[in-house]
């Protein structure tokens, strides 16, 4: 029991129940039971925390990779089979056993991935895998330290200021939905599609690493594709990526802020996952209305989200609102105005914040469990 530096007790009273509260405690009364019940609640949390990390851990040294590949294995074999240590090996199979990750089968000592958990964690081409998910966690985590200061100071984080794992783990969480749905799904609904088979001009505003202009470029080989980014280092990345797929001829990068990007007479613009991060997001919107053609299209990917706070009590609203507080709202109050939408502003904001640049045709277009995707016309 512990006590504070005046000697009140912080728990119950000798001979109290536990919802019995102090003699003379005006608060409420405590259930002994509901306590107990936070308090594993919040153990599994830590626990959680930590299994971001070591998701990020088994997905670098290639156990996910070497249990799909292998089949059930003891920790000394999985040891074997990735060249690491046994020790490592053996408690980070146990950890993930003990969160349901890997089956584990006393009679034999053996560990499994389930196929499906295996999709999850070895399949980037599945719009199911998570290690850039844990990877982008475990970085926004790594930086939180930042935050209290600039909280009391109403002052920002700047994106450029992560560390590697959040740039890389943003693109490799988001480029699998964008493999699965962008040319597919979501261009055909905004009605993009046959323009961009003629033969189209575009800009894709806050590239980052370029995954989603090079998917395009890739699939819609008679147009031509201009991304942007204000990170130079994200901007290098990208131009290195469309020399890689051979896309480099009709594309280009360049490090500009998003109300300030090049060109004009744009058929379509693109902006995914990147409104809400933007200092301006209005300024932003009035130049894409500048630079877009009169009969052209403006498509915004944004994380899902509804637009009452109880539409995203969620397990996927409470990934993004904790995003939002430590990476996504500072990023915003880092850059000029500030406005900091956050990530699930919800398209009721968003169809504000586009009118007033201008816009006078919004619509949801298509949907996943991650994204929306609105079609903005002029």
């Amino acid at each position: 029991m512990t006590t504070t530096s005046t000697g009140t007790s912080t728990g119950t009273s000798p001979g109290a129940s536990p919802d019995s509260g102090h003699p003379g405690d005006t608060g409420p009364a405590i259930d002994g039971d509901r306590l107990m019940a936070f308090v594993f609640r919040a153990v599994d949390e830590v626990g959680a925390t930590l299994n971001a990390a070591l998701v990020v851990v088994g997905d670098e040294l290639g156990y996910y990779r070497a249990l799909a590949d292998s089949g059930p294995l003891t920790a000394a074999e999985l040891a074997v089979a990735t060249g690491t240590d046994a020790h490592y090996a053996r408690e980070w199979l146990n950890a993930q056993a003990a969160g349901s990750i890997v089956d584990y089968d006393p009679g034999t000592g053996r560990y499994t991935l389930p196929a499906e958990h295996a999709v999850a964690l070895t399949d980037e081409s599945s719009p199911a895998f998570l290690p850039g998910l844990f990877q982008i966690a475990v970085g926004t985590v790594a930086g939180a330290g930042r935050v209290p200061d600039a909280a009391r100071r109403g002052t920002g984080v700047g994106w450029h200021e992560h560390n590697r794992d959040v740039h890389h783990g943003c693109e490799r969480f988001f480029r699998p939905g964008y493999h699965a749905h962008l040319v597919d799904e979501w261009l055909p609904a905004v009605g993009a599609a046959d323009a961009l088979r003629a033969g189209a001009s575009v800009a894709d505003v806050g590239c980052g690493h370029g995954a989603s202009t090079v998917l395009m470029a890739q699939a819609f080989p008679a147009s031509r594709f201009h991304g942007s980014d204000y990170h130079a280092e994200s901007i290098e990345v990208a131009r290195a990526r469309a020399v890689e797929a051979g896309v480099s001829d009709r594309v280009t990068f360049e490090v500009a802020p998003a109300d300030g990007f090049g060109g004009s007479g744009y058929d379509l613009v693109t902006t995914f996952d990147a409104l809400h991060d933007m200092g301006d997001p209005l300024g932003a919107a009035r130049h894409v209305h500048e630079v877009l053609a009169d009969d052209g299209t403006w498509m915004v990917v944004e994380p899902m989200a509804g637009d009452r706070v109880e539409d995203n009590l969620n397990p996927v609203g409470r990934t993004y609102y904790g995003f939002s507080t430590l990476l996504c709202t500072p990023a915003s109050l880092s850059q000029d105005v500030g406005l900091a939408l956050g990530t699930q502003a919800g398209p009721a904001r968003i169809r504000e914040l586009v009118e007033a640049a201008g816009f006078t045709r919004f619509r949801s277009a298509a949907e996943t469990p991650f994204n929306r995707v609105m079609e903005i016309r002029r």
